[in-house]
């Protein structure tokens, strides 16, 4: 086992300016996802082993050594130089070795050589010169997974050979969860995909691995808890679902939604997919209710065991109110933390972060209220921005610039709340205003809010504000809310805007609650990486979104947002096919959404008994509109009311 266990930080999980495609939606750097790979670490202690156990030279060509050694640990008394290919780097103290060019070693003549590089034979053929006939030689060649991983073999970083992803899952006599997915990566050309998965209790410990099939074609699919645990002899399991997608094309980022469903009926939510690459901070975390617990998972994202005392979770805004977690956690293990015990006098609307230092993926918390519980997830803290001046000055071209949008859902039925929530480091305050919008598009209300300090950002009552306003029955159908920023007030936006948006039934008193972050929509102009695209380079004006079906006994919901930064078409032009499990599209129904304006869907109301049937229950809905980037977000929701609310996901 790796000597150090608690240094992630050394090794890049997240680069997007080295992004291999054109989008945003980009799966991590490659060598952490390649490094952190279940299958990898016995190889990585048995490599580890052996350079222990005699002296040997590096020879590192694109500088990967030390991500290696922080990211395991390693001891360098057997290490006795260092060199490199790039002569800028000559002279730099790498583990306590000068290093030097790639040259000296046809004076050195080492009698064991590492070659710091998968695929590493071309760079060995390079400098095969300078080494002695006898000398041993090793590389990164020797963690490489097994050639029926690997959709690429001839370049094994290539990011299509990593894609993958960490789910959450419950299993026991009262809860059952699905994760959802579809196989799009058909739709870029790729054949014959196939998913991979170990099951990882939340001690760490394997509980069962193995290849499970996906649909031909671009259809959808899931992994059910009952199967799951049927399959590897289970009856309870909580913990990870490490899923690796091979034979892809296009698209090297692996989503997928989560539900969590309860015998009982009273736990139902749904949750997105988790970061393939861990962050070092995370926000997003509302504090409990009066009558509220909140647990939040920390689900880690390394192969290692990470020791106690290495995370730390902090109110926002107060950062000399933190508490340390004592609980080491196993190699892609969790464990939950209670706010209520850690910051007993904590209370909604505060907030809390999470110091993660590269060690977990993005955590889902877990609100408690008597019966009922549901399931949301956190979001990445950036630690890389600093306000924007350019912002407030692209008015012009860009009309109001960062949206980020949310449902409102129909003012008879739901309450409905907003909490802004910083997400980067330096945001020490957020100035915001709040638009509603009716399902025609129409403004219906209005409300600056002035500059949000960090530490002190209110809930804002939107259904109620619209009945103060004497505007409800202008969202009796719902609409949708819209956070802004107010460079009236301000000028120290950065583009990184999100909030919580909550949800409660006025019958059931049940609660959903989602998030995400603000985007520039519908606009052909581009500023940086905005309107941004998930399949070529920005500007995104068009949308394919994933909308799964809930199994028999649930209606899915389905509500639509067509945002407009500035001016674009009048109407949406939005089909929703239905496909069956193959792929094959069954049913197909047209919307037409008014610019600003949206729509709330009922799939049972939008697709025939006969339809659905015909689809299967591996069903799943594509909207496509090739004329406009809409927003969306799907739920499912049961006969008496009980609901569940989160974004959809674009490939």
């Amino acid at each position: 086992m790796p000597k150090a266990a608690v240094a992630p930080r050394a090794l890049t999980t997240y680069d997007n300016s080295q992004s291999w495609r054109p989008g945003n939606n980009f799966g991590g750097n490659v060598l952490y996802k390649a490094f952190s790979h279940p299958l990898v670490m016995p190889k990585v202690t048995a490599l580890l082993e052996t350079l222990n156990a005699r002296p040997f030279a590096v020879y590192d060509p694109f500088g990967q050594f030390a991500q290696f050694t922080g990211f395991f640990g390693f001891d360098a008394a057997t290490l006795t130089c260092v060199t490199v290919q790039d002569v800028t780097k000559v002279g730099a103290d790498l583990l306590g070795q000068t290093t030097q060019p790639v040259t000296a070693l046809a004076q050195l003549k080492p009698e064991r050589l590492f070659v710091a590089a998968f695929d590493a034979a071309r760079v060995i053929d390079q400098i095969r010169f300078y080494l002695a006939p006898t000398t041993e030689i090793l590389s990164f060649d020797d963690l490489r997974l097994p050639p029926q991983f690997l959709t690429n073999p001839k370049t094994y970083l290539d990011p299509l050979n990593f894609v993958m992803n960490l789910g959450w899952m419950r299993h026991d006599a009262t809860t059952c969860t699905r994760i959802t997915s579809a196989n799009y990566w058909h739709d870029y050309g790729a054949r014959g995909s196939q998913l991979w998965l170990q099951l990882i209790d939340a001690d760490g410990t394997v509980r069962g691995e193995g290849f499970w099939p996906l649909p031909a074609h671009g259809g959808g699919w899931s992994l059910d808890s009952h199967d799951l645990c049927a399959a590897y002899g289970l009856s309870v399991f909580t913990g990870t679902v490490y899923m690796h997608i091979i034979g892809t094309a296009g698209h090297d980022l692996m989503k997928y939604a989560i539900d969590v469903f309860s015998i009982d009926g009273q736990q139902l939510s749904a949750t997105h997919d988790s970061n393939p690459w861990p962050a070092d901070f995370y926000a997003g975390v509302p504090a409990p209710d009066t009558g509220e617990e909140v647990i939040v998972w920390l689900q880690s994202a390394l192969p290692y065991p990470l020791p106690g005392g290495t995370i730390t979770l902090n109110v926002m805004g107060e950062a000399a109110e933190n508490y340390t977690v004592p609980e080491a956690i196993g190699p892609f293990g969790m464990v939950p933390v209670s706010l209520n015990a850690a910051f007993p006098g904590c209370r909604w609307p505060a907030q809390v972060e999470i110091s993660a230092g590269r060690c977990l993926t993005r955590p889902r918390y877990e609100v408690v209220r008597g019966a009922h519980r549901r399931i949301a997830h956190a979001n990445v803290e950036r630690v890389d921005l600093k306000p924007d001046p350019q912002l407030p000055e692209l008015a012009p071209v860009f009309g109001k610039g960062f949206i980020l949008p949310m449902p409102l859902l129909p003012l008879g039925m739901f309450e409905t709340v907003v909490l802004p929530t910083p997400m980067a480091t330096t945001q020490a305050d957020l100035p915001l205003r709040l638009l509603v919008y009716a399902a025609s598009g129409a403004l219906i209300f209005e409300k600056p809010l002035g500059v949000l300090p960090r530490g002190a950002v209110p809930a804002l009552p939107v259904s109620q504000w619209l009945r103060e306003a004497n505007v409800a029955d202008r969202a009796a159908d719902g609409g949708h809310i819209e956070l802004c920023y107010d460079f009236a007030t301000s000028k120290t936006g950065d583009g990184w805007l999100h909030a919580i948006a909550r949800y409660t039934g006025h019958v059931t008193g049940h609660v959903s609650e989602t998030s995400f972050g603000a985007h520039i929509y519908n606009v052909a102009a581009v500023y940086r990486d905005e309107p941004q695209s998930y399949a070529h380079r920005p500007p995104g004006l068009s949308t394919r979104l994933f909308l799964r079906l809930g199994p028999s006994g649930y209606d899915t919901l389905c509500h639509l947002t067509y945002p407009v930064s500035a001016a674009w078409h009048p109407l949406s032009t939005t089909t929703l096919t239905l496909k069956g499990s193959d792929g094959t599209p069954v049913a197909e129904q047209s919307v037409r959404i008014p610019a600003s304006g949206s729509v709330l869907l009922r799939m049972h109301e939008l697709f025939t008994a006969g339809e659905r049937a015909k689809a299967g229950e591996q069903a799943a809905v594509i909207v496509r509109d090739t004329t406009c980037r809409l927003f969306g977000f799907h739920g499912l929701i049961q006969t008496d009311g009980f609901f569940s609310l989160d974004h959809m996901f674009g490939f």
